[in-house]
């Protein structure tokens, strides 16, 4: 084990050594380039190209970056910002390459102060051997190498930072992006408030309605009758009729909002979901503290519409919801043993989605055909 991870280590450090030294030729390329661009910049003509080459170098660098000291950036980012890196990458590059020409220097005179040792003649050019050369020399070299692999790890540090100050989008470039995000997710909350309000308009419709239709029709039918024994019998049917009627009005509105979340909270609100579902549903939650009523709110209905998916369209036996919830985020996942085959763009699903993405959580489908089929939800609390 120990072994393993020595050798790991050393990978580790010939490939950021080998991309440092690659830094270090491409620095002199990089100083070059920005002196000979700077004075395009004056003619438009010549700045467009000169800018889509400081892009094209900047790619290189962000390449090398990638592969040789595991600095992943983005690539959203424009030829004047490209040059403005260049301009700042090739000093911390010239750094990496006076470091790698001091170890090659230090390596040589070592060598040369070695081989003096060895023959005994006195290092320096002196007429006399000291006693202490044979002890100041090794320290010396320790010395020099401690200070050449710690001038490398800030270079390599220095080389990722400003990477990352350079490459990618800006400050005022992240609002914007950010801007953009909350007003496509209001429009998708909207979308998904109109489509909730629709399915509820038929459900009341479709069932409700009826059921009350059908209830008025056979009490109407008792009060024109003659026959008592007939009477008490449509009476009968009707208080059969208000129940099932009852019932439905119940689920459409636990579908709207249960009251238990805000009496009780999301753990009983799940409990009543899985009491009153048509499969066994197994639960488990866990929370370190209770998540804000926003969050509670989307968790419960993304548990509620998987469980109902399950229901209508997976064949499943069972279900099974877990959540777990921290001080930084609320995770649910709801498994069920269905055919499988589920997808983010059907009409539920997507629903679920764009409730999650307006609080900024991550809405994950696993649904190979044949099942099982995931569905998990990350919510971050701040």
């Amino acid at each position: 084990m120990v072994s393993r991870a020595a050798h790991r280590l050393l990978r580790r450090g010939c490939r950021t050594t080998a991309g440092l030294a690659l830094g270090g030729v491409l620095a002199f390329v990089e100083a070059a380039f920005v002196l000979l661009t700077l004075p395009a910049l004056a003619f438009p003509p010549a700045r467009a190209r000169a800018l889509a080459c400081a892009r094209k170098l900047a790619e290189v660098e962000r390449a090398r970056l990638a592969r040789y000291l595991r600095s992943e950036n983005s690539s959203d980012y424009g030829g004047r910002r490209a040059l403005e890196y260049l301009a700042v990458r090739c000093v911390v590059g010239g750094l990496g390459a006076g470091i790698f020409l001091l170890i090659l220097w230090g390596a040589v005179s070592g060598a040369v102060m070695v081989a003096q040792l060895a023959s005994g003649e006195p290092i320096g050019g002196g007429t006399d051997q000291d006693w202490y050369d044979l002890v100041a020399v090794p320290l010396f070299g320790v010395l020099l190498l401690f200070l050449a692999v710690q001038g490398l790890l800030g270079v390599a540090a220095l080389d990722r930072r400003v990477a990352h100050r350079f490459l990618g989008p800006s400050e005022q470039d992240l609002l914007r992006r950010r801007v953009s995000q909350l007003a496509a997710s209001r429009a998708e909350v909207v979308e998904a408030v109109d489509e909730e309000r629709r399915r509820i308009e038929r459900d009341l419709h479709d069932g409700v309605q009826q059921r009350l239709v059908a209830l008025g029709m056979v009490l109407g039918r008792a009060l024109r009758g003659k026959d008592p024994e007939h009477a008490r019998e449509l009476v009968r049917q009707a208080h059969e009729e208000s129940q099932r009627a009852l019932a439905e009005l119940r689920e459409v509105t636990w579908r709207v909002y249960p009251i238990a979340l805000d009496t009780d909270g999301l753990e009983v609100a799940l409990e009543s979901l899985a009491e009153r579902s048509a499969l066994p549903v197994t639960l488990d939650c866990t929370f370190s503290r209770r998540p804000g009523a926003a969050l509670e709110t989307v968790a419960y209905f993304v548990a509620s519409e998987a469980v109902t998916n399950a229901i209508k369209h997976a064949g499943a036996s069972r279900v099974a919801i877990t959540v777990t919830g921290g001080d930084s985020m609320v995770r649910v996942r709801i498994t069920d043993d269905g055919v499988g085959g589920a997808r983010t763009s059907g009409g539920g699903l997507s629903g679920l989605a764009r409730r999650v993405a307006a609080v900024d959580g991550r809405f994950t489908v696993d649904s190979p055909v044949g099942g099982p089929t995931t569905i998990e939800a990350e919510l971050p609390c701040a």
